[in-house]
């Protein structure tokens, strides 16, 4: 039997489970059983943590068992996990992640929702490139954000055009690692709305990098301002790009524990 909890933020949810209890299992299998969404649990991740000074460690796999860098949401997940008996008004927390080490404040609880100020660092190889991908020519900016993150800003797609356009970009050979794929129209210069194809999940609800991805991109090419909302089809988190780091500011929280039997 292995210990589980599920949480989720603005809808992509995650698995945790602490690592010494899978260790020595295939991790990426793993990954794939737990998340499947008919014959598994259910998630768009799995996330492993370990204890570390101020806080934890974590590492993540996709529901395709491929691993990722990081997630904003996966993190705040994890924080509202270890920090969901702690009573402090502003409790802080630090989570490692194999993107960087992530410092999150919560700033608000209600109910059992946490809300976290999380600083995720900056981007880095900021630039807009010409892509072809699926028959279309497209300009791209493209980044590292602790994860590779590929953002179309315009009108958003419909719904045959997501599907054709998402995969293609996150598979382009420009990309050797594969890349997150948003899609953001600048709606006002305190707005910007998304849609999201993740790397080894596809069409997610939310993700807390990705929003931090289409901001800067909407920021330095499409007219945003540098402190905005960021509205996914699971809700709205605030993107703030400061000289010193990207804030995002969102909730999370924490679903259930359970137990897997396995098979």
């Amino acid at each position: 039997m292995i210990k589980f909890s599920k949480a989720h933020a603005y809808g992509n949810d995650f698995l945790y489970i602490e690592a010494a209890a899978v260790a020595g299992m295939a991790l990426d299998a793993l990954a794939r059983e737990l998340c499947d969404r008919h014959t598994g649990i259910g998630a768009d991740g799995l996330i492993l943590f370990a204890s570390a000074p101020h806080g934890a460690t974590m590492v993540l796999f996709n529901a395709d068992g491929g691993r990722a860098e990081v997630s904003g949401n996966g993190v705040r997940g994890l924080a509202a996990l270890l920090l969901r008996h702690d009573t402090r008004a502003a409790a802080g927390i630090t989570i490692h992640t194999e993107g960087g080490m992530k410092q999150l404040t919560r700033t608000a609880t209600a109910k059992t929702r946490q809300t976290f100020r999380a600083a995720m660092g900056l981007p880095e190889r900021l630039r807009r490139i010409p892509l072809t991908a699926a028959g279309e020519a497209l300009q791209v900016v493209t980044m590292s954000f602790g994860n590779p993150q590929s953002v179309v800003l315009g009108p958003l797609p419909d719904e045959t055009r997501f599907r054709r356009l998402g995969p293609a970009i996150e598979r382009h050979e420009a990309f050797r690692d594969g890349t997150n794929v948003e899609f953001a129209v600048v709606e006002s210069p305190g707005v910007v709305r998304i849609l999201i194809w993740e790397r080894g999940v596809g069409p997610t609800m939310s993700s807390g990098t990705g929003s931090c991805a289409a901001l800067i991109a909407a920021a330095a090419f499409g007219g945003a301002a540098r402190d905005a909302e960021v509205v996914a089809p699971g809700g709205a988190q605030r993107v703030e790009w400061r000289d010193e780091a990207v804030y995002l500011t969102g909730w999370a929280e924490v679903l259930f524990d359970g137990e897997w039997a396995g098979r």
